[in-house]
């Protein structure tokens, strides 16, 4: 069954823990939670103190999205303030800066991941793929909530399922951006096994039925 993990970016931060509570009670398996810098997306976000509340305030498994530059110089910071998977941008940094990234959150015992935006390709992930747990494919370009789903992004969704299946790799293949029930039903097709939504999942009243849309 495909993972679900609503994106705090459209909770109610007045009332965050109660909002986590209530996703968790609705059938969300993960929570993500973005990170901008104002650098590498033309935006800023939340950092290190909200995560660390966060996690004395769920037991939920969170993801983490980091679309900050150069993001081995906070790996660790996140990683100890609660996250349980920690994602990077590709494009952040070199190969080699995200490669010791990866391995440095892995020493450290927790699950990491690598992020492409549309303008990058599938092929993009492939130095990393056999020592990650999770792609994230962006839909939208990152940095802001309610864009339009990307359609063309599907075919870079079926090469990275056909990537990981082929290799015989255990990695989850994400999608973040645009996701409703109509869309999410086009990406899981494609071979999404996790979906982040924001507004689909916490701008509605009945979150059970918010997310079950998403999975039928």
């Amino acid at each position: 069954m495909v993972k679900i993990a609503p994106s705090i970016l459209s909770a109610d931060f007045a009332r965050l823990g109660q909002e986590v509570a209530e996703v968790k009670e609705a059938g969300a398996e993960w929570l993500h939670f973005d990170v901008m810098d104002g650098c590498f997306v033309p935006n800023i976000s939340v950092g290190i103190p909200v995560l660390k509340s966060l996690r004395k305030a769920t037991d939920m498994f969170l993801d983490v999205h980091l679309m900050i530059d150069r993001p081995i110089r906070y790996a660790r910071q996140f990683c100890q303030a609660g996250a349980d998977l920690v994602n990077f941008h590709v494009e952040a940094d070199t190969e080699e800066n995200i490669k010791a990234a990866i391995t440095l959150v892995k020493g450290l015992g927790k699950m990491t991941g690598v992020t492409v935006k549309p303008a990058t390709p599938a092929e993009a992930v492939l130095p990393f793929i056999r020592d990650i747990d999770l792609v994230l494919v962006m839909t939208v370009e990152p940095g802001f909530g309610g864009q339009q789903f990307m359609e063309d992004q599907l075919d870079k969704i079926r090469a990275l399922r056909q990537m990981i299946d082929s290799q015989g790799l255990c990695c989850q293949l994400e999608v973040d951006g645009g996701i409703n029930p109509d869309t999410a039903a086009l990406v899981r097709e494609a071979g999404a096994t996790a979906l982040v939504a924001g507004s689909a999942v916490f701008g509605k009243a009945d979150r059970a039925a918010a997310i079950q849309a998403l999975r039928e």
